[in-house]
């Protein structure tokens, strides 16, 4: 037997009202019934689509930041990889992307069909910097290694919160990559 399809209004009033809701009252207060009642469908309709409210952000994460952290490419690898992180970096910067980010992060420990999920979010993201840098030509370092220093940077900046992820994360970390890349010889 074939499930329904989904209906494409239910679905999006189901993300946004994730969104609203963690941005409105944190991940950690967002329920399942709380995101069916905001969207105006019933529980089992979003457990027919998600398993977990961290499925729902993750999807809606995605969907959400999409656009913003994928700019197009130029002819200027050294702007693009700088107009990525800039818009990287000030998406996870922002309410209530940080916040859902950990949240789901810490919800995929408990479920591994959420930490697949997260892991697919992230490898698009690792794959996007991975060709921006590609194109700056040889690296030091194996290039996942460069890859892993930024989003390392951060990941750790967001679960310790000891300093803001902003476009200044951009700004310091470009020298270090810099002296990461292969000298032409």
């Amino acid at each position: 037997m074939i499930g329904r399809p989904r209906d494409d209004a239910a679905r999006t009033r189901i993300l946004d009202a994730a969104i609203e809701l963690s941005t409105r009252d944190g991940y950690p207060a967002v329920t399942i019934k709380g995101i069916a009642e905001a969207a105006g469908v019933g529980r089992q309709t979003v457990y027919r689509w998600w398993n977990s409210r961290g499925a729902v952000l993750a999807e809606a994460l995605a969907e959400f930041g999409g656009g913003m952290v994928d700019p197009a490419m130029t002819d200027d690898p050294e702007a693009d990889l700088r107009t990525f992180l800039d818009a990287t970096f000030t998406l996870a910067g922002r309410p209530p992307v940080a916040d859902v980010l950990l949240g789901v992060t810490a919800d995929s420990v408990a479920c591994a069909e959420l930490r697949a999920t997260l892991r697919e979010f992230i490898a698009v993201r690792r794959n996007a910097l991975r060709t921006r840098l590609s194109r700056l030509g040889p690296w030091k370092v194996p290039l996942d290694t460069a890859v892993d220093l930024v989003y390392g940077s951060m990941w750790y900046r967001l679960i310790s919160a000891h300093a803001p992820v902003t476009r200044q994360l951009t700004d310091e970390l470009m020298p270090v990559l810099d002296a990461l890349r292969a000298t032409p010889g």
